[in-house]
């Protein structure tokens, strides 16, 4: 056997339907796929390769996918912090969109990001922003996989000025980036139910159903949305999404944060999945997403950081913590979101919800070398007793050494090969002055 790449010396945590996991691994890249994934043994030795990557006795895993992301808003980490949902975006965040959102502010904040990500084991990510155009140029520059959204919102949003071509600008989105790059899927996303009409969800939807594309939407974030969708609609955000027939196998709900049995009933039977973003939720006080029962309810759920001005890090490993730790002390119940269901969530799972299951998510022959190395030689991950364990409640972004997307090694030992972080740090600094 002779491999373009092999990855050997570590401990692989494959993520397949079995959850497989290989000491003394080793794992064969060919062509950007993963060509071959076993054990080293002295009757099977680590095999040619034009270029070896010793893990040191590391974790090999599935890269990270994370499930909702505003990317250019790294611009406004920090940036009016702890205040309620409604206040935070119509007095701070909405007003701020409008007075420095614009595309070089979003190049650089959006590479931002992408340094963030790769730098901490993310290597897909689901957006939804304005000019994101230029979020997909970034994500192309730094070789990130993202599934990318023209966001869609009935009020005036950078760039585009005129509500009455939201879709239209989503749809030019979509139509520009569908098979121009391996890397980048396009979406369409809505902002939520109460910022986009009747008439603009299922515009939008239909759109997206006609291009086969994922749809996003923001739905049940808060106890208030829920109690508005009933007074004005007699439904909840959920049974009223579905009167519409918005969901489907390619929708994406965010948040679905105030949800019931009939809601959970609702997403599972017509198959939309839900990306939950724990960590943000909790910052803005706006609840608890039941997930173990929509876990029990057979939905796809996928973790997401959403944006570092609700959360103020990208680090998907955090938000793991986050989320495991949440839903025990919310169920009292020290079994629930188990370490291994909670990195699924976080990588195969993750994928599946966005649509991405059969190219990344797990480390198996066939699918794409989304692949990170952790380097567990650290004084807070010694001694380990189980990998997944660590992974979710030991692990920080920082413990990843390498970084690979589709056989590109995009981090070597903690420094990205794709992007000048320096540089990108000063330019975004300097726009930050502007906002002070």
């Amino acid at each position: 056997m002779h491999y373009d790449t092999v990855i050997h010396n570590g401990l692989i945590v494959t993520v397949n339907a079995t959850f497989e996991i290989i000491e003394s691994g080793i794992l064969g890249i060919e062509n950007g796929l993963i060509a071959y994934v076993g054990m080293e043994t002295p009757e099977n030795p680590v095999p040619e390769a034009d270029k070896r990557i010793n893990a040191n006795g590391g974790i090999i895993m599935p890269g990270l996918v994370n499930t909702h992301t505003h990317l250019p808003m790294t611009l406004f980490r920090g940036y009016a912090d702890d205040l309620p949902l409604d206040l935070w975006l119509n007095e701070h965040i909405f007003p701020a969109e409008a007075k420095y959102i614009r595309p070089e502010t979003v190049l650089w904040s959006t590479l931002l990001a992408c340094c963030e990500m790769l730098l901490s084991g993310t290597t897909t990510c689901c957006d939804g922003y304005f000019f994101e155009d230029y979020v997909a140029a970034a994500l192309q520059k730094s070789f990130m996989r993202g599934v990318l959204a023209q966001g869609v919102i009935d009020f005036p949003a950078p760039g585009v000025p005129d509500p009455e071509k939201n879709v239209e600008e989503a749809i030019r989105f979509v139509n520009k980036w569908k098979g121009k790059s391996p890397l980048i899927r396009p979406s369409l996303f809505c902002h939520s139910p109460y910022t986009c009409s009747e008439k603009t969800l299922v515009k939008a939807k239909n759109a997206a159903s006609d291009a086969g594309v994922l749809f996003q939407v923001h739905v049940a974030e808060t106890q208030g949305e829920r109690e508005d969708c009933q007074r004005n609609h007699g439904l909840t955000p959920v049974q009223y999404l579905e009167k519409l027939r918005l969901l489907d196998a390619e929708t994406l709900l965010i948040h679905a944060v105030w949800v019931d049995n009939t809601d959970l009933e609702i997403i599972s039977k017509k198959g939309a999945k839900i990306s939950h973003v724990p960590a943000s939720n909790m910052k803005l006080a706006s609840g608890i997403a039941p997930v173990p029962k929509m876990l029990g309810a057979g939905a796809v759920v996928g973790i997401g950081t959403d944006s570092c001005a609700s959360n103020n890090t990208l680090d998907l490993f955090s938000t793991m913590g986050s989320c495991a730790r949440l839903h025990k002390v919310s169920t009292l119940d020290p079994t629930a979101t188990d370490a291994e269901t909670v990195l699924k969530m976080a990588t195969i799972s993750g994928a599946k919800s966005i649509g991405l299951g059969d190219i990344t998510g797990s480390l198996e022959p066939g699918k794409s070398a989304d692949v990170i190395i952790i380097d567990i030689k650290n004084p807070h991950l010694t001694p380990m007793y189980s990998p997944v364990s660590h992974l979710v409640y030991a692990v920080n972004g920082a413990d990843v050494k390498d970084v690979m997307v589709a056989g590109n090694h995009v981090v070597k030992n903690r420094q990205i090969t794709t992007l000048d972080v320096d540089e990108i740090m000063e330019q975004v600094n300097l726009i930050s002055c502007q906002i002070k």
